[in-house]
């Protein structure tokens, strides 16, 4: 069994796959692609994934809104699925705050340049002091 930190990346690899198929036009079946990625069924993962492309505009909105001179669209598509997932953890779960940051912020530390890391911590902690407190 995978630990949560673990399906935050394959949370990430499937929105990564998503993104792609999307700007490729592309057909996909996000479930095929989900399990593509996990062999047994996962409602946190199935959860998140459908939580974050049902509410991307808004999650798009907010990125773009605490992003300084940038927007979301302007970062690879990596980190854009961490930071969307941060986004998604912090307004729309029971996740505690301080985990949907960090667990963030440790993703991106894997995956993506520390400019970007530190552009995730900050965007994530405006959020929860602006919209989530």
């Amino acid at each position: 069994m995978k630990n949560r930190s673990e399906l935050r990346e394959i949370i990430m690899r499937v929105l990564y796959q998503v993104s792609i198929y999307e700007e490729t036009k592309v057909k996909y079946n996000v479930d095929d692609l989900i399990h593509e990625a996990l062999d047994i069924e996962n409602s946190f993962v199935n959860e998140t994934v459908y939580g974050v492309i049902e509410n991307k505009s808004k999650i798009i909105s907010l990125a773009n809104k605490y992003l300084k001179d940038w927007t979301i669209d302007r970062l690879n598509k990596v980190d854009q699925a961490i930071l969307s997932i941060g986004i998604y953890e912090l307004m729309y779960t029971e996740t505690p705050s301080v985990v949907s940051i960090n667990e963030a912020i440790e993703l991106s530390k894997k995956y993506s340049e520390d400019a970007v890391v530190k552009m995730i911590n900050g965007v994530l902690d405006k959020i929860y002091h602006e919209e989530v407190k």
